[in-house]
């Protein structure tokens, strides 16, 4: 059975050719972002920042993605599925470590999803909504702050016409999960207020990570202009163009400055730490993947 497309035939060269694709965008993204910016200010930023600071965003943003890992054990729940904690956040890092570093091969959800297959008698499609879902129920919580710090951003004073506009659509967010999950996900139903509860509590380790960098590159006014970008960035990021978002953040911020009352390089260089959090936490999984057999049954908790 293929990992990448449970149940159909492998195409290594589609596979192939797909990462080659996303890395090409990633690379002219990047070097797009790179030539509208003061390359010398933005190193010197990076040379500046606060390594206690830095280490404390690396932590929220684990704890965060530990919080989704719970996230997705309350979705196998629902499937009758019970695996470990401690598996369940193995299973977190491998997946991660998949999505940044080997996206030539397979995704980090359809290698999770190979691995709960071969092990417990659940249909394929009904593992595929779990991972569907988990990613799902994180966007709308993000779409949802996205619109909460951008109503009390700076863009709100010229723009402030948008704010029904973004308020209406925020409040009208979650309603429309729950009725998406009730017609065509029903079985999950059960689980929609833990998993909007956690999802929550996911998007605000990702916050508490963002201020930690804001803090690490000395920035302390207009917090949620940056945070307002952040959010915004991460919905791009979850588009499957890039490599791991790379690229797409990076043109979020060089864009938004435009509209928020924040310095562009200072902007940027946060994208660009915000990367190295993500990469350096997904190389977690590398150290799990090598240590431990993940395809062997593990004992429910």
């Amino acid at each position: 059975m293929n990992p990448t497309r449970p149940g159909k035939v492998d195409n290594p060269r589609r596979r192939q050719l797909n990462f080659l694709l996303r890395l090409a965008i990633s690379g002219i993204a990047l070097y797009f972002v790179y030539t509208k910016i003061d390359i010398e200010e933005a190193i010197q930023a990076l040379k500046s920042v606060h390594l206690g600071f830095f280490l404390l965003a690396l932590l929220a943003f684990n704890l965060s993605k530990i919080v989704a890992a719970y996230r997705f054990k309350a979705l196998l729940r629902a499937l009758g599925i019970h695996i470990s904690n401690g598996y369940n956040i193995r299973l977190l890092y491998i997946g991660m470590f998949y999505n940044l570093f080997l996206p030539g091969s397979i995704s980090g959800d359809a290698y999770k999803v190979y691995l709960l297959q071969q092990q417990h008698d659940v249909k394929v499609k009904h593992l595929v909504s779990a991972a569907l879902l988990d990613r799902v129920s994180g966007l709308v919580l993000l779409v949802m702050m996205a619109g909460g710090f951008l109503v009390f951003s700076s863009f709100t004073v010229d723009y402030a016409f948008f704010d029904t506009i973004i308020v209406t659509g925020v409040l009208l967010t979650f309603p429309a999960f729950y009725l998406g999950l009730r017609w065509f996900f029903a079985r999950f139903l059960s689980s929609v207020w833990e998993i909007g509860h956690l999802s929550f509590w996911v998007q605000a380790g990702q916050v508490a990570c963002a201020i930690s960098l804001l803090w690490s590159l000395s920035v302390h006014d207009y917090y949620l202009d940056y945070l307002t970008l952040f959010m915004i960035s991460s919905v791009v990021a979850v588009l499957p163009f890039t490599i791991g978002g790379v690229g797409a953040r990076e043109l979020v911020f060089l864009y938004g400055v435009r509209f928020l009352n924040i310095a562009e390089e200072k902007a940027v260089t946060f994208a660009i730490l915000f990367f190295f959090v993500t990469a350096l936490t997904s190389l977690v999984g590398l150290f799990f993947s090598g240590r431990n057999k993940v395809n062997e049954p593990v004992p429910a908790s």
